[in-house]
């Protein structure tokens, strides 16, 4: 007999919870995360934004690629992990997110020259950028788009560069009952990350489910 708990079981949110509150927001963080509810993009959570952070520290990460700006609370992850005069590229669409955004990084004593944030598509931008000089890339934007940014995403690492994409749940993407495009595109890009002979993936319970994977 499986002792694993449920999806939604209450000792599955207790988890979620211990995940969320191990690393706390401080000031900057919680003010950031309040623009993004007014503004109304999703901001990511605790728990994944810490694990962006360890990311970008074991890379000590120079170079970093983020799509979806949203109010800057990925963005401050990522920054704190990479090195001291370490770039981060930051595209999206929204002006309203970017000038959120730049606020967030001000807060935090960020200087202008650590960001470069880019208005315009993630699948117009991403060509344009330097083929092999990131070492990470994080993708939080429209699912049904994944699957595009993914093959740009790939060619911008360099050789054991990491790739991230948020919200790729589990049970979103296995259950067969659900054939909407967001969810198609999810589940063509978790099995394209496990299929690629490049790319060394994994599926972390953080957030709404991150989708990781080295370039091998």
């Amino acid at each position: 007999m499986n002792s694993g708990t449920h999806a939604g079981s209450p000792a599955e949110a207790a988890d979620a919870d211990l995940v969320d509150g191990y690393v706390p927001d401080d000031e900057v963080l919680a003010t950031a995360r309040a623009r993004s509810a007014d503004l109304g993009c999703g901001p990511l959570s605790a728990g994944a934004g810490a694990t962006l952070r360890f990311l970008a520290t074991t890379l000590r990460a120079k170079a970093v690629v983020e799509v979806g700006t949203g109010a800057g609370v990925s963005g401050l992850c990522l920054l704190r992990g990479m090195v001291d005069d370490g770039i981060l590229t930051s595209i999206d669409i929204e002006p309203e997110y970017h000038r959120a955004a730049r606020a967030a990084f001000r807060e935090a004593g960020y200087p202008p020259g650590r960001t470069r944030l880019i208005m315009g598509r993630a699948l117009d931008v991403l060509p344009r950028l330097t083929p092999g000089g990131y070492d990470l890339v994080f993708v939080d934007s429209a699912p049904v788009e994944y699957p595009s940014c993914y093959e740009k995403a790939v060619a911008l690492l360099r050789p054991g560069g990491i790739l991230a994409f948020h919200n790729v749940s589990g049970t979103r993407v296995t259950d067969p009952s659900r054939r909407d495009p967001d969810t198609l595109a999810l589940r063509e890009v978790a099995r394209a990350f496990r299929e690629d002979e490049r790319l060394v993936p994994a599926l972390l319970p953080v957030g709404g489910g991150l989708l990781v994977a080295a370039i091998a």
